[in-house]
């Protein structure tokens, strides 16, 4: 059987994430587990979908870094893949691990693409700190600060803090720092 797994970071990447559904579906998986979750934090539908595969499924993802966070973490959840008697493919690549040139070309490009995602980040500091020495950057402007005046009409009126950090699109914190200050 082959089940899929989705993943984008946030809201915002949604052409993404339903490319990567439709994408699964046309590989013909099954079953797919799909979440919009940070690549750093849980993912309960990677544990789900690692928890559902059994012996002779094959786990398809549409691209590695939509799966692994680093080359240690790839190997290892390729691990309990294999572990389970399952394999894993990964479709812009074209790699399966279900035999030893497979399982060879996924550790060298999970390596790969580690090193390109580092040299990313170092070029986005290096790029942060010019843009800071030439005065160009001034990091996100405060989205409940901006609203501050809102905030305070709105608990003026009566209405719940909760409510009022929903309706602002801000944390209940900010509400409060915003009550506050």
């Amino acid at each position: 059987m082959l089940i899929g797994y989705a993943r984008t970071s946030t809201a915002d990447q949604e052409a993404g994430f339903e490319a990567q559904q439709r994408d699964l579906a046309a590989a013909g998986c099954e079953k797919v587990f799909a979440e919009r979750t940070s690549a750093i934090g849980p993912r309960p539908e990677l544990e789900r979908a690692l928890d559902y595969i059994r012996d002779t499924d094959t786990l398809v993802v549409t691209r590695l870094d939509r799966f692994a966070r680093s080359t240690a973490h790839a190997l290892e959840l390729e691990q309990r893949i294999s572990a389970k008697g399952a394999r894993l493919r990964i479709l812009d690549i074209s790699v399966d691990t279900a035999t030893a040139t497979g399982r060879l070309t996924f550790t060298l490009l999970a390596a790969v693409a580690e090193f390109e995602r580092r040299l990313l980040l170092e070029r986005q500091r290096e790029g942060i700190a010019a843009a800071k020495t030439a005065g160009r950057y001034k990091g996100r402007a405060p989205t409940a600060r901006r609203k501050a005046g809102q905030v305070r009409e709105l608990a003026a009126a009566g209405v719940e803090k909760t409510e009022i950090a929903r309706q602002l699109g801000i944390g209940r914190a900010s509400v409060y720092r915003c009550l506050a200050g």
